[in-house]
């Protein structure tokens, strides 16, 4: 049985003055599917994501998260943002905050929680991510990829439907990349809905369910990981996968 679109994308334009960074961008992202958005830098992977919750305004064209409009002008974006997860780079962690009180923050804000629903919630979710023994521990107190972690943890918190990740281990120190996405392939296992913007070909490969390649704005080329790193079709994927084997 074919599992329901969470995020469908219909002709998605942006433009930022006259550079077209989106050129008509569709796809949909059915639920317990990781797909994994590929291309060199410009091609509009980011931009793609923050579409997705409005961080970025699409110029044209429809984002639907489930049954909502994302970008229609009647939709509450914040209401919607409450079941879209997204990790950055950077971890945007505050630094007066112990890694339990940056995952508590938005659940006390936002959801409402009690302070002992959010505090049992945050400490559960620091321990999903492997760091237990670090919840009374400032961001100043920990590797970047634990704050990372803590970052992801966070989100999960709120209870997202899907989980946007944009290059989320590109500021790290290659010893400290392994951790995060560790913690991704757990998730992807327990069947969250991801959509990532990556370079770890490795992660693409291993845990995509679907692999998508861009370029200059459009989607040039998808399919399962297997067709696209074994067989790629498009002289522009076959020139991008060469370049970074």
């Amino acid at each position: 049985m074919t599992e329901p679109v969470v995020v469908r994308i219909k002709d998605l334009r942006k433009s930022f003055g006259t550079l077209e960074v989106l050129k008509g961008v569709d796809m949909d992202v059915q639920r317990g599917e990781v797909v994994v958005i590929l291309g060199p830098s410009g091609s509009g992977k980011s931009t793609l994501l923050r579409c997705v919750n409005q961080l970025e305004a699409p110029t044209g064209g429809e984002v639907w998260f489930e049954d909502i409009q994302v970008n229609h002008p009647d939709t509450n974006v914040n209401r919607v943002r409450e079941k879209i997860g997204m990790v950055f780079q950077s971890f945007n962690l505050f630094p007066h905050l112990t890694a339990k009180g940056n995952v508590m923050l938005a659940q006390r804000k936002v959801l409402k929680r009690s302070k002992d629903d959010a505090e049992r919630i945050a400490i559960e979710q620091l321990e999903r991510v492997g760091l237990g023994d670090r919840v009374d521990y400032y961001p100043s107190q920990l590797s970047g990829g634990q704050q990372q972690r803590v970052a992801i943890a966070r989100a999960l918190a709120m209870d997202p439907h899907v989980m946007l990740f944009d290059e989320v281990t590109s500021a790290l120190d290659p010893e400290l990349v392994r951790g995060v996405l560790d913690v991704m392939k757990e998730l992807a296992k327990a069947g969250m809905t991801m959509l990532v913007v990556t370079h770890e070909m490795g992660f693409a490969r291993d845990v995509g369910t679907r692999v998508v390649f861009m370029d200059e704005g459009v989607i040039v080329e998808e399919g399962t990981p297997t067709e696209v790193f074994d067989n790629p079709q498009n002289e522009r994927t076959k020139d991008f996968l060469g370049h970074i084997k």
